[in-house]
């Protein structure tokens, strides 16, 4: 959504509008500026094309755009022309909105970094911290390469969690829709040949009528209460609190857990990795990596590791202080901070969790579609068992 701003930089006030996801993502895109925050709020929403809006920009767009940036960056292109060229080359509306507003920022006089500050919605503070490294460094082609290097594996890896999932998902999504169906219309009409016969049902009939009865009848407040709880949960598990109670128990199942754990720890170091090679202060470094932690007891971890390191505290040991941390990224962090090559050692360690978080989505797999087979044979059977023993019974009564 886009966001109007008012706010002082270096005595001057500021009037600008800002495209982002929330009025929190507005303020540390100011801070991070050095501005001073006056007010912000929402702009006139008809200023949004209503084609960007349902054609929203994607997590492989910005990944297609910076390996194409920096591969005409690499060729001698600049900056002005380089963005000429992908302009003519994107199909999608709603980027190519944002890249005319990129075009225009920098021929304003508004540095790159800057410039994809303003769509933090887009371009996360790694993707505008590393863009400005290049800019004071001169290696901006260099940095978007590594960046693109990056974002590719961070795509792969997404890609592979996703595939692993959606077979699992739409099967468990099917089951209850094919449940609710049978048990909601099919069934009901099945259970009314029973009624007409003085027999004694089994016990496993009598919960199915029992549950076919109240769906039956009450299928749409049943619905409808569901639709509720569910949004309540949503709004719960969006709180600080909820957020953080979901991803601790996330955190501790079995198999998918291992997996989350895995994902959480490829992230961090990767970032640590390639911020630290590209120049950028540990301080700043710890900062983005608390701002782009998706699971939120990572980010409280790295949270207390950046109050400890501004005290003096190493990074290893700050690590070593905090228990959800491996003891071989802390003693490869120790060992990069001794040798000075952190940036090359956090490699190889994000490269280790890489190969773990790919067994694990295997393990995860591998266990859950026999898992699902199992629940639905149990439905099925206990289904067929809740309708066909009765005939014996009516059967011997006949008799």
């Amino acid at each position: 959504m886009q966001f109007k701003y008012k706010a002082i930089k270096n005595g001057k006030t500021v009037v600008e509008k800002i495209q982002a996801d929330s009025q929190e993502a507005v303020l540390r895109y100011l801070k991070t500026n050095n501005y001073f925050p006056i007010g912000i709020w929402k702009s006139d929403i008809s200023s949004i094309s209503a084609i960007s809006l349902f054609r929203r920009v994607g997590f492989s767009d910005i990944v297609d755009f910076t390996r194409q940036l920096a591969i005409m960056l690499d060729a001698g292109l600049t900056l002005i022309d380089a963005l000429e060229i992908l302009k003519k080359q994107v199909s999608k509306s709603s980027f190519l909105e944002v890249l005319e507003n990129l075009d225009k920022e920098i021929k304003s006089g508004r540095n790159f970094s800057s410039s994809l500050a303003l769509y933090p919605q887009y371009f996360s503070s790694l993707y505008v911290s590393l863009v400005k490294s290049g800019e004071a460094t001169g290696k901006l082609s260099d940095i978007l390469m590594k960046l693109s290097q990056n974002l590719e594996k961070e795509r792969i890896f997404k890609g592979k969690l996703k595939a692993s999932l959606v077979y699992p998902a739409f099967i468990i999504l099917g089951m209850f829709v094919v449940a609710f169906i049978m048990m909601t219309f099919v069934v009901p009409k099945l259970l009314d040949l029973y009624k007409d016969f003085d027999a004694e049902l089994p016990f496993s009939t009598k919960i199915l009528i029992f549950i076919s009865t109240i769906l039956s009848k009450y299928w749409i407040f049943i619905v409808l209460i569901m639709g509720v709880a569910g949004l309540i949960l949503y709004r719960y598990f969006k709180s600080g609190y909820g957020k953080l109670r979901l991803d601790t128990f996330l955190l501790r199942l079995p198999v998918l857990g291992n997996v989350i754990k895995m994902a959480a720890l490829v992230d961090a170091t990767r970032t640590l990795s390639i911020l630290s090679s590209s120049g950028v202060s540990l301080l700043e470094t710890l900062n983005i990596v608390v701002e782009t932690s998706a699971n939120l007891v990572y980010k409280l971890a790295f949270a207390k590791i950046k109050k400890q390191v501004e005290k003096g505290v190493t990074l290893g040991a700050a690590m070593k202080q905090t228990e959800i941390f491996p003891p071989i990224l802390v003693q490869m962090t120790m060992i990069g901070e001794q040798t000075g090559h952190m940036d090359e050692t956090l490699l190889r360690v994000s490269r280790y969790f890489e190969s773990d978080s790919a067994i694990a989505i295997k393990a995860m797999t591998t266990l859950i579609e026999p898992l699902i087979l199992v629940i639905l044979g149990i439905g099925v059977s206990f289904l067929v068992f809740a309708i066909i023993t009765p005939i014996y019974s009516l059967t011997a009564t006949l008799k």
